[in-house]
Order: C-alpha cells, then structure tokens, then sequence
C-alpha cells in the first residue's frame, strides 16, 4: 500500500496549504458539498494538520446546509444548492460555527446525473470567507470542469478549494 490514500496532487497540494498556513499562523476550516470530505481528507493525509486545520463540515444535502451551516433555506430555495449565494452562506456558516481565521465552501454537481441545462454537470462553486473582513464582500467563483466522471469532477474541485485556502 502507498504512502497516502489519495492522489499524489491532491496530497502535495494539501501539504503546501498546511505548511503555508503554519507559518502563516492562519487556521482554516472546510464546508464541503459534492467532495464529501475529500479536501478534509487531503488536508489530514499531512502529518501535523492540526497545527492549521479547525474543522471540516461535509453538508451533502440541503437539509444539512441549513441546520449545520446555517444556510438560509430561502437562499437555497431561491438559487439552489449550486450557487453562489449557498456556496457563501457555507463558507460564513463554517467561519461562524468554528475558530478558523478562514473557511472555504465547495457545492457542485459532479454527476453523472443531477445536471441541467443551466447547471450542467461539472458546475462547481467555491467560496472563501475570511474572519475580520466585511462580510458584504463576497469571495466566490463558478467553475466548469470538464472532466471524463465524477472522480475526475471531484478531484479537480478540491485541488481548487485547496488553492482558495492558501493564506
């Protein structure tokens, strides 16, 4: 058996959050959808995660983002779970819920199925919240990956998110 249980690029990437964060004295938190833990899981493959890493919340279903997260059950009705304005609610949600200094938000449709014309899938949005900073001032980006399946859909989205958590 390997050395990790996950993709070397996703393991490398985690590494560099984790160290760039530990010498940046910066904790970060995670609030993710459609990886279902996977960037959670990146992070911990690093030996002394804990020095950076607060709390991972994996909310799959709506009913999750709104109870765990606090995410405003009109926000989701009204844009749907794979929105911008979701994606943030997640990412202050997280913020809120632990002592991260910055919490990142993954929701998306990694397929096969679940996609529309308007959302198809490998819509993926993310978004960064920082504590301290005004919270009007949204941190947030749709993404289309165009990948062969849902493996590749989820890890390009949390090779992403790991980017976002770079102080």
């Amino acid at each position: 058996m390997s050395e990790n249980l996950l993709p070397k690029a996703l393991v490398d990437k985690a590494r560099e959050v984790v160290e760039a964060n530990r010498a940046a004295g910066k904790r970060i938190a995670v609030a993710e959808s459609c990886t279902g833990g996977l960037v959670s899981a990146a992070i911990t493959e690093i030996a002394g995660s804990s020095d950076v890493f607060e709390a991972g919340y994996v909310t799959y279903s709506n009913a999750a983002k709104i109870a765990d997260l606090h995410v405003s059950q009109e926000v989701v009705e009204t844009f749907g779970a794979v929105s911008i304005a979701t994606a943030w609610a997640m990412a202050r949600g997280a913020l809120q819920a632990s002592e991260a200094d910055t919490a990142v938000a993954i929701t998306g449709i990694a397929g096969p199925g679940g996609g529309s014309p308007s959302k198809p899938v490998g819509t993926v949005v993310f978004a960064r919240a920082d504590r301290g900073k005004d919270p009007s001032e949204i941190h947030a980006d749709q993404k289309f990956f165009d990948e062969p399946g849902r493996a590749g859909v989820r890890l390009q989205a949390a090779l992403c998110a790991l980017d976002l958590l770079m102080p």
